[in-house]
């Protein structure tokens, strides 16, 4: 099966005359973009840019975690809409969608786009995506646009009503509300699924062991660990157990690659802090500390990440539009992730 994948985007977009000046997709946009190298295999790709008859401006990056984050998307084969991918970050990310709509495999279309509010379904029309179809290819250099006809409309989050579907209301915890709490199970349940996907076990924090998915406790599931005491890894360290039972989420590999702490408005230091308690108790361990956390938390998680007591956890964010990228990835890919190394979740996540 043929994956789309950062080191795609930057040969593509290697194969670009670097002698030419190339548009934006939208063509309000009367800009120029320059080429200035490429970094193979995986990036950064470092432009400059410029209003059409003014100076160039310096030279930007465009990073391998942005790189990977559209290739990540491009993958399913639908259309995508690159401002929700990024999520409004990275102020090249209109600079890499003109570049990849340059390459022979991406189009321009636009899907009517499915509206809900207020329980009532509309289509919207005129929304610019951009979409990989490897079967139909147009000439280097060039923008070609495709329609894919009135028929075809999108859900811009699918992989959110898949998880509303699957994991109901739950008893309340004390001082939480039931809607954050649903939405901090959802996030649980799709770190499992995205962890069975890699052969990867999971704790999910004892307080959570009653999660209930597909009409069933999350505790009953077999790439569920049941007794955090019993896991060779940490068997030997009762502190880090003491702790790390009520982390919302470990990876177990034979190893601990990943430890994640979902905060779904509830404050980013408690994460913080009970990761750094992990983490001098166990200090031996390789793992990869990681706040899961709204898009719009942005901001908060890297400040508090970055504050003297917790930088060395070297923390990561992953971003709640990631984790529901990557959980659809996996959905649709289920059975052919054999081949790709750990490491790959990674791309989905920014360090902080």
């Amino acid at each position: 099966m043929q994956i789309y994948t950062a080191s795609s985007i930057c040969r593509a977009i290697n194969s670009l005359n670097k002698n030419e000046l190339y548009g934006y997709v939208n063509p309000q946009n009367n800009g120029e973009i320059k080429i200035v190298r490429i970094d193979l295999p995986e990036g950064p790709i470092v432009i400059k840019r410029r209003k059409i008859g003014s100076e160039w401006g310096k030279e930007e990056n465009i990073s391998s975690q942005m790189i990977w984050r559209v290739a990540n998307a491009l993958n399913s084969r639908i259309p995508i809409n690159i401002d929700r991918v990024l999520a409004g970050s990275y102020n090249t990310r209109s600079v890499l969608e003109a570049l990849l709509a340059h390459t022979p495999d991406i189009f321009v279309c636009t899907p009517g786009r499915q509206e809900t509010i207020g329980g009532i379904v509309s289509i919207k029309r005129g929304h610019k995506h951009i979409l990989w179809n490897p079967e139909k290819l147009h000439a280097l250099g060039r923008i070609e646009h495709i329609d894919l006809g009135e028929s075809c409309v999108i859900n811009e989050i699918p992989s959110i009503d898949m998880m509303y579907d699957v994991v109901p209301a739950q008893q309340t915890k004390e001082g939480m509300d039931i809607d954050i709490l649903r939405r901090h199970s959802q996030i649980q349940v799709a770190l499992s699924e995205i962890a069975k996907a890699f052969d990867i076990r999971t704790w999910i924090a004892v307080e959570d062991h009653g999660i209930i998915y597909n009409k069933k406790r999350i505790i009953e599931y077999p790439n569920i660990i049941k007794d955090l005491t019993t896991e060779p890894t940490i068997s030997q360290f009762p502190n880090a157990i003491h702790v790390g039972k009520h982390i919302d989420c470990l990876f177990f590999n034979g190893g601990l690659p990943f430890a994640f702490e979902v905060e779904h408005t509830t404050g980013v230091t408690s994460g913080l802090s009970r990761m750094l308690q992990f983490k001098n108790a166990a200090e031996h361990l390789n793992t990869h500390y990681v706040i899961v956390a709204p898009d719009n938390d942005r901001e908060d998680v890297m400040t508090k990440c970055n504050k003297e007591q917790f930088k060395e956890l070297n923390a990561f964010y992953f971003p709640y539009s990631q984790v529901e990228e990557l959980y659809s990835f996996t959905s649709r890919h289920e059975g052919h992730i054999k081949g790709i190394k750990k490491d790959f979740l990674l791309t989905f996540m920014e360090q902080a």
